[in-house]
Parts: C-alpha cells; structure tokens; sequence
C-alpha cells in the first residue's frame, strides 16, 4: 500500500506543462515496523506508481517540445529582481579570513580593479581593520538572455534518478571510463568521481558531463589532450589537479551563481580577463550558474560563445538531447512548507548554538546549515559521547566520511522530497545506511569528521528536490519551535522562538546556550 495522501502532495511539487512526476513511497506498515522495503528498480530503469499502475520513470518525462517545432530555448523568465548598481564609493573593513578576491567578489568588481583602487602594493597582504575603497562597479557589456538548462539540470533533482552513470560513461568509450584517481586514500574510477562530486554538492551529474566534454572531451574521446590531463576542466590551480579537485571546484562555482541568483545578490559576473558583464535579468537561476562558472574560467570573447548556442548549450544537446525535455517546473512548489524537524540532540539537554546560516556543502551552496556543539567547554576535536538525533522520521541512505544523509519521504532517492544532511557525525557507533529511524533516534556522536572542521560538532542542512533550502529565507529552517534568521554574514545569526533568542557564537557563552 502506498501513502495516497503524500502521493497526492508529491503531484504538487514536480509537474512541467502537464508533466506528471511521482516519487515511490514507502508504506506506512513498513515505517511502523522499521522494515525497509527498496523501490522496485528493474533493467529498464526506476519505476513508480500511478492509481496502482507501475510504469517506468522515463516514461514519465515527455519532451516538453512539441513534434517539429524549432530547437530552442524557453522564452525567458519574467525579469528577476537585481541590486541596484552602486553610483558611489563604498569603505570596507577588511575582516579576519578575508581575501582580496573574496571582497571583490562579494562586491561585483575584478581583484584588479580593487587592488588598483587602493594601491595595494601586495593585494595578498590584507591586514585585519584595513580600511578599502570600494569603487562602483562598471559594467560596459551585457550577458546574453539565452536560457542554457532548467534549474532541475543544475540540481541533483528527480530527473538525475534516470541516468545510470556508469553505463553512459562506458558506452562513451573516452578516456573517462577508464580513469582512476586516489580520492581521500580510496581508488575511484571516473564514474565514481563523478557520483561523489554530485551527491555532496547537489549537482547534476550530466551537466558535470558536459562541462567535463566541452573543456576536455574526456567523455568521447579516448585520448584526449596533453594538457587536459591533469586539469581536465582547464583550470590551472596547481590545488586543482586531477578530476576530483577539478569537478569539487566547478560544482562549489555553479552553486554559487545559482544561489546567488536566487537571493538575487548576483547582478555582475567578473570574468576571467578582469572584463564586467551585467547579468541579463530575464535568464533563470540555472543559467546564472553556468554563466558564473564560465566567467571563472573564459576571457569575454570565449565566454560570449561557451554561454550561447553553440558553447555548453550545444555540447549538452550532443550528449543527453535538449536539456529543456527533462525539466521540472517548479523545482520547488510554490507551497512547499518544511516538515516538522526537532533540535539534532535529546530532549532536555543544552547545547550550544555555533553556527547561524551558512553553506550546506562547502562555501558556494545556500546557507543552508546550522551547527550546533555539544555540551562542556568547547576542547577543539576532542571526542564527545553525545548523542546527534535524528530530526525527524526517516530513511538513512548514505552514512560516509563524516556524513549521514536521511531521506524524509522514504523512497529511497536523495534526489527527490525533503533530505537532512548531517555533517560531522563520527564513525563510532554511528547509524548504518539501510536503517529507518524516527525522530529523536541516536545517529552517531559530533565530531570534526569530514569536510573542515576546528571543533567537535554537528552540521544540519535541508535540502527539496535536490536543492538547498537556506536557512533563513523564504521557508525558514524550524527546529523544535526554534526558527532561523542570518544576520547577513556566512555563520552569524540567530534562533528566535517566541520572545526568546539564542545567538551564534563560536565556542561556548550563554547567548548561544539552546535546549530542547
């Protein structure tokens, strides 16, 4: 027996001009009773169910273009609300950890361009309580309103459960299929490389294909340049070589442009030659992505082609057909609410509060996360015997390197519905892939495992089709009763419930003390 009510809302939330998409759901039987009861997956694909019909999920995706009409893409997006460009000069103090690039970005101008507007002898020696002009940026050209993918495409979203990446990869025959590299002291070959990289950062596999062809043609060619080898996406950061570091580098630049996109922060690229383009405002936040990844690695001229007809657009099209026709609209449902979540820690205990709103994997997704310490004075790494919670009810899929993923609706794919992320959680005694658990069950103990980390904690993100939902926008993360606000700043914030508010701090104060 399947939900029919969770069926019904699941309608809801992925349909494309009559598309029709529905996740496989597990029973309510098979929650009650921890017994996990896999998706029927066959050699034609994954299937799911339609008023007790099974049918495969492809058959599920018609192209979205009708027989004979032109290949193009969708018209544009109504205009996306942009900042307003600076007229004047603004100052900024410069803060600890801060970069020259960091600051030039953040404030749509070229490292250059800031560098020579404070005649920095040295831009790599910034000083804390430095004080920089900010010039107003100058944008001379405009970026194309071509719309290159649907936001689906950027986003390890449904549609990604009908690739077998393996497969498509092998029937290439390019020199990625016979690839291998030592990742973090494990040999995976490409197929792997590529499934990790969009599993952590939420990535589409097949745009990471067809940015990987166009830079290098390692999908189809066997023997690809010399000089792709090493940086097979051509981006020369002696930090960045070999397909891993490569591809963690692009998906971390893809999420940036498309959250930044989202929260309609990104009004500038900056490209590769110092050259500043505005961003057209009729283009959607997928296409943002792939112009802002493009303009970290192309001079204007090549940009102007990567990111038209005849750049990534058409290196899509050769690999996987139009990439409108598997499109999800919209991704997220305009009525999409969060599920009820508890506080990651048992009831009764005092916790602290070290993480406002900040990145969910790495420092380009949405601030999507929240971290929280354990109790006792703050000792670095040190190993703690707390216990991390689950939030709510659900299905462990992956539980690896630190991170323990939970899948809320229970069919078995972390590309559909609602996903916790739990980053940190140590390997002793932690929860084992497979496991159904409800909330407030013991998932493992916080700890600095995997990803970087200076002290004992855990890191909770959510994610909704594939995208991360940040922290504290439109569909703030509640926890316990407890919601989230950003105080403008990656890991500044608060916790507000009622008339009472917890602040994040790093360490351990009594303005971030939290109970559940």
């Amino acid at each position: 027996m399947l939900e029919t009510k969770k069926l019904r809302q699941g309608v809801k939330g992925i349909k494309t001009r009559g598309l029709l998409f529905l996740l496989l759901l597990i029973s309510l039987a098979a929650c009650k009773t921890d017994v996990y009861q896999p998706p029927e997956v066959t050699p034609a694909g994954p299937f799911v169910i339609i008023d007790g019909t099974s049918m495969p999920l492809q058959a599920l995706l018609p192209p979205t273009r009708g027989a004979g009409t032109p290949l193009v893409t969708p018209t544009p997006d109504r205009p996306h609300l942009l900042p307003p460009a600076r007229q004047e000069a603004e100052q900024y103090v410069v803060q600890s950890g801060d970069t020259l690039g960091e600051i030039a970005e953040r404030f749509g101008l070229s490292p250059e361009t800031l560098a020579a507007a404070n005649n920095l002898a040295d831009p790599n020696q910034l000083e804390v309580g430095q004080v920089l002009t900010i010039p107003p940026p100058s944008a001379a050209l405009t970026g194309p309103a071509i719309k290159i993918i649907p936001d689906s495409e950027l986003v390890y979203g449904p549609a990604s459960i009908t690739l077998d990446l393996s497969d498509f990869i092998r029937r290439r025959k390019g020199y990625l299929a016979t690839y291998q590299e030592d990742v973090n002291g494990s040999l995976l070959d490409g197929a792997a490389i590529i499934q990790k990289v969009a599993e952590n950062y939420s990535v589409n596999p097949r745009l990471l294909l067809a940015i990987l062809e166009h830079r290098s043609q390692w999908v189809s060619n066997a023997n690809p340049a010399a000089e792709s080898l090493d940086y097979p996406l051509r981006y020369y950061d002696p930090q960045r070589a070999g397909l891993y570091r490569q591809l963690t580098w692009a998906a971390n630049e893809l999420n940036r442009g498309y959250y930044a996109w989202r929260a309609g922060s990104a009004a500038n690229w900056v490209l590769a030659d110092g050259s500043l383009v505005s961003v057209d405002p009729t283009i959607n936040a997928g296409t943002a992505a792939v112009q802002h990844l493009f303009a970290r690695l192309d001079e204007y001229a090549a940009w102007e082609i990567d990111t038209g007809y005849r750049g990534i657009f058409q290196t899509y099209f050769f690999l996987f057909g139009p990439p409108f026709d598997l499109a999800i609209e919209p991704l997220l449902p305009p009525d999409l609410r969060q599920p009820a979540l508890e506080l990651p820690f048992a009831s009764g205990e005092t916790w602290q509060f070290t993480g406002g709103p900040h990145g969910g994997w790495s420092d380009g997704s949405a601030w999507a996360a929240l971290d929280f310490a354990p109790p006792g004075e703050p000792q670095g790494c040190a190993v703690s015997d707390a216990w991390v919670t689950a939030s709510a009810d659900g299905l462990i899929l992956r539980a690896a390197e630190g991170a323990v993923i939970q899948d809320l609706d229970g069919d078995g794919y972390e590309q559909t519905g609602w996903i916790l992320l739990y980053m940190h959680v140590e390997s002793r005694e932690r929860v084992s892939p497979g496991t159904w658990v409800k909330a407030g069950d013991r998932i493992g103990h916080p700890s600095c495992e995997g990803g970087q980390s200076n002290g004992t904690h855990v890191h909770i993100a959510r994610r909704y089709n594939g995208e991360w939902i940040p922290a504290g926008g439109p569909i703030p993360f509640v926890l316990s009763g407890w919601q989230a606000e950003s105080a403008g700043r990656a890991y500044d914030g608060y916790l507000r419930r009622g008339d009472q508010v917890v602040e994040a701090w790093e360490g351990s104060r009594p303005e971030n003390q939290i109970q559940r």
